[in-house]
């Protein structure tokens, strides 16, 4: 039976958020403990779920251990609390369909009370067992990390979509199946898309907020009833066949109001489906939403962001002008501009584990990455190749990144990384704004940049690092300096003093 939790931290109803959350973890730890009462009990289930949902979420984007450590060290204690909740739903739910005198509900809470005692003894085992200490310093660091994205940011929004399709999926799923795993499942998705709104989203959460928690509790209903049903079954709590059908009618009945309440608000082209995913991004914006989750993904490991920002923009510059040239080769089925932005704002993430060879740790970590909504795995394929190429040895045909291309993005990785390449060390890191221009004089292509002086160590960087685009086009490039002009004082306006009127 779904309830409402009878004493929800205070701290954590006025300010939703990890630290309350992980703060109320340890408060309600001391109110468990103190007899495992069924009130602080859900509590401390409450208070746990809503950390290590909130570490899912963030897990997606900040690649620190801690997050996996901190829902590791919750799990244990979550289950074994999850044992005892279960033990006092289905005494809740016994007392509510039936009355004393029926010998099916007494031998049903007779098992429930023996039940609860072994339940009561585990959980009291892993309480004392949780390390309190450790808990205390993650709720410090890990608030600090979650606070570098900004709650109802486009990033969310993105989590949010990629939570709703997973549910959609197991919606669809049930009403084919209508097994009670399939229920069960999309109670499960139900409930991350509310977690995930309701931490991550303020303004969509006071939209739908009420929805997704009655929608949650129809299908936990459903859930307890199934339970109860089988564990009748599995004890032997029916005496003759009449009972048995009994009881069969009665969970039944209670089964069907609620999957009807679910379908009412769920089933059709007006659902709530539908009016939830009309309200998260989609199309282009979807594709943008993305770039920015990865982006938040490459600031917890860039150590030098703002570089990273510079050489995307260059090279996106860079990219327009030969491509206004006619110097780079077209295929429709591809969108190079994206992805050469996207390796581009992705290149340097190999140096956290290090500046050496940091090119091919960032070939690897942005390979193995799961692709969100809007990238696909062949896209993100290719740039991590670009990515690897931007400095260090000559990409070669048959070498194993290169191969794991189709012939078709080879072309485009060699292009792509002979742009990155150039324009990751025409950003001189001198506090001027780069800027470039792109000219093809006699077979000559001719790239203005500022900051850039032949004098300066960077330029015998430049200069090799041109190579590799010399080679893609079939012509030489040539790096010069970009003279703006800077307007000259405006002219000022004579006024003539009037003697004033005697």
């Amino acid at each position: 039976m779904s309830t409402t939790p009878a004493t929800v931290p205070a701290k954590a109803k006025l300010r939703l958020g990890l630290r309350a959350w992980m703060d109320a973890v340890l408060v309600e730890c001391e109110h468990a403990a103190d007899g495992l009462n069924a009130g602080p009990v859900h509590d401390l289930r409450v208070a746990i779920r809503r950390c290590r949902s909130l570490a899912d979420g963030l897990r997606a984007m900040d690649p620190d251990p801690s997050w996996k450590q901190m829902k590791k060290a919750g799990k244990k204690i979550f289950r074994a609390l999850g044992d005892l909740r279960d033990v006092h739903v289905m005494q809740e739910w016994i007392e509510k369909l039936s009355n004393p005198d029926d010998p099916v509900a007494q031998k049903l809470l007779a098992h429930v009370h023996a039940r609860e005692a072994e339940c009561k003894q585990e959980a009291l085992e892993d309480l004392q067992q949780f390390d309190r200490k450790q808990w205390r310093q993650w709720s410090r660091s890990l608030p600090r990390r979650a606070g570098r994205v900004r709650p109802g940011s486009v990033v969310f929004k993105h989590l949010a979509v990629e939570k709703w399709t997973a549910a959609y999926d197991l919606h669809k799923r049930a009403l084919r199946s209508r097994s009670q795993t399939a229920w069960h499942e999309l109670r499960i998705g139900i409930k991350r898309l509310r977690y995930t709104v309701e931490n991550f989203l303020p303004r969509e959460h006071s939209a739908w907020g009420s929805d997704l928690k009655d929608l949650q509790d129809f299908l936990g209903d459903v859930h307890d009833l199934d339970v109860l049903w089988n564990m009748a079954v599995h004890i032997g709590a029916f005496p003759d066949p009449e009972s048995r059908s009994r009881w069969r009618q009665k969970l039944n009945e209670e089964r069907s109001k609620r999957l009807d309440r679910y379908r009412e608000r769920m089933v059709g082209k007006q659902s709530l489906w539908q009016v939830w995913r009309e309200q998260l991004p989609s199309g282009p914006q979807l594709r943008v939403a993305a770039t920015a989750r990865l982006r938040v993904w490459a600031s917890y490991l860039d150590p030098d962001l703002l570089h990273s920002q510079r050489v995307a923009q260059l090279s996106l510059s860079l990219y327009d002008g030969l491509q206004q040239e006619g110097l780079l080769l077209q295929n429709p089925d591809q969108n190079p501009r994206a992805v050469l932005q996207l390796a581009a704002l992705l290149h340097d993430v190999g140096k956290a584990k290090g500046d050496k060879a940091h090119h091919k740790d960032s070939f690897r970590m942005i390979r193995t990455l799961t692709p969100p909504l809007g990238w696909s795995a062949q896209e993100l394929q290719l740039a991590a190749v670009i990515a690897r190429y931007h400095r260090g040895a000559l990409p070669r045909a048959r070498q194993k990144s290169m191969q794991l291309l189709d012939p078709p993005d080879r072309r485009a990785a060699l292009q792509l990384a002979g742009v990155l390449r150039l324009t990751n060390s025409l950003d001189t890191r001198n506090g001027i704004e780069p800027r470039l221009k792109v000219g093809l004089n006699d077979k000559v292509v001719l790239i203005q940049a500022t900051g850039y002086s032949p004098l300066d160590p960077s330029a015998e960087e430049i200069a090799a690092a041109r190579h590799l685009l010399e080679v893609v086009l079939r012509r030489p490039v040539l790096v010069r300096r970009l003279r703006e002009t800077v307007p000259g004082p405006k002219p000022q306006l004579t006024v003539r003093a009037h003697s004033p009127r005697s």
